[in-house]
């Protein structure tokens, strides 16, 4: 008998009681909220007044973000960004704005004003993560604006920005909700860093080379299709890809080199400077005339001028082992194909203008001379002796 006495003790208590139990819990909730509202009706009343005006004001203010957002869906500018976050406020933040405000000013039971309060840190919390995703990204896109790339690379960068920064935020968003509603977060937060640690690790070569493409896309060291030079290559840029870029060289070869190993190296933009410069030697036989040798750089200057480059300077740099050395720098187009036709114009100019002004160019030269054991001169060719006539009549 005892036995059964305690089994029914031990057994859950039938369906009904439950049910009536949590009827009673669920009146006790309502009577204090009635008796609240009796005794409070005022400044509850003058909460709910200053409530609602907060929530329809929130609610235009998010219209007025959306309309904005639909009206200029194509600009990146600080206007735009600032109305995409607005738009994103949700309509649970508002809600619990105006409840929390009502709670607060007339006093609301214990219980109540706990449960605002709890799902008021949640909401503000994730409300505040949805606006600075927004804002992120929003300059991440205005600093990307002004490209003039839409190849893939930078879609699915965009892409991987858009979830790298979502995860983080949204991560830091719980850990704080958590903090706030007493959690201990010091091992979760522990756990995320030895596991970021482990994953950095293993992957570091392929979040180097996804950093440096970032990198490179909005930093733009170069963009697709410049002509960039590193170590001893050159080459027209064919695609920035998030693991590698390829870049071919002027010989046909396509260079592919990955991109943290890119960014390592001193990297000249050759398309990105405003013209080409070009040098030329020019030497002269050591016979040439004072007077000429000093007209050299005027000669070299109106050459140039009259080919259409800019002169920079001409002059004379040195005496060599066989001539007189010039040299004339003039800029022309940074197009490679213009610049390589002007140094042609220029070069043919110097050679015809030179020939009419009788300055002749220089090429090595030698002369040797031997001497007789007494210190005369012996002359590397045969003497002719002049013909002279005897009294006979005879040449000898």
């Amino acid at each position: 008998m005892a036995s059964k006495l305690t089994e029914k003790a031990a057994s859950p208590l039938p369906k009904g009681n439950d049910v009536a139990a949590a009827w009673t819990e669920l009146t006790d909730y309502l009577q204090s909220i009635a008796d609240w509202f009796v005794v409070h009706w005022v400044e509850v009343l003058i909460a709910l007044a200053v409530a609602v005006v907060l929530y329809v004001a929130l609610s235009a203010l998010k219209r007025l973000g959306v309309r904005y957002v639909r009206r200029n869906e194509n600009l990146t500018g600080y206007r735009m960004i600032i109305g995409r976050a607005i738009a994103k406020t949700t309509r649970s933040f508002r809600f619990l704005i105006a409840a929390q405000l009502v709670a607060s000013y007339a006093s609301a039971p214990d219980w109540l004003e706990s449960f605002i309060g709890f799902l008021f840190t949640i909401t503000v919390v994730l409300q505040i993560a949805i606006w600075v995703r927004e804002l992120l990204i929003g300059f991440i896109e205005k600093r990307n604006h002004s490209t003039e790339d839409s190849h893939e690379t930078l879609d699915s960068a965009m892409k991987l920005i858009h979830i790298f920064v979502t995860f983080v935020i949204f991560a830091i968003a719980v850990v704080v909700i958590l903090g706030n509603l007493g959690v201990d977060v010091t091992g979760l937060i522990a756990g995320l860093g030895v596991g970021g640690i482990a994953i950095g690790l293993a992957a570091q070569g392929i979040f180097a080379d996804l950093f440096a493409a970032i990198a490179i896309i909005f930093d733009k060291p170069f963009s697709k299709g410049d002509t960039i030079q590193f170590d001893s290559f050159s080459g027209s840029v064919e695609e920035i890809g998030l693991k590698s870029t390829r870049v071919r060289a002027v010989t046909g070869e396509e260079i592919i080199i990955s991109n943290a190993n890119l960014l390592n190296k001193e990297i000249q933009n050759l398309t990105r400077r405003p013209h080409r410069r070009t040098k030329f030697a020019i030497t002269l036989i050591y016979q040439t005339p004072a007077d000429k040798a000093d007209k050299v750089p005027d000669i070299l200057q109106d050459i140039v001028e009259s080919a259409g480059a800019t002169f920079v300077r001409a002059g004379f740099v040195g005496f060599g082992d066989s001539s007189i050395n010039y040299e004339v720098e003039f800029d022309g187009p940074s197009d490679f194909t213009a610049s390589y036709h002007q140094r042609h114009r220029v070069g043919i100019a110097i050679f015809d203008r030179f020939a009419k002004e009788g300055l002749e160019f220089a090429y090595p030269t030698q002369t040797t001379f031997t001497s007789a054991p007494d210190g005369t001169m012996v002359m590397p060719y045969p003497q002719i002796q002049p013909v002279r006539q005897i009294e006979d009549g005879t040449d000898v």
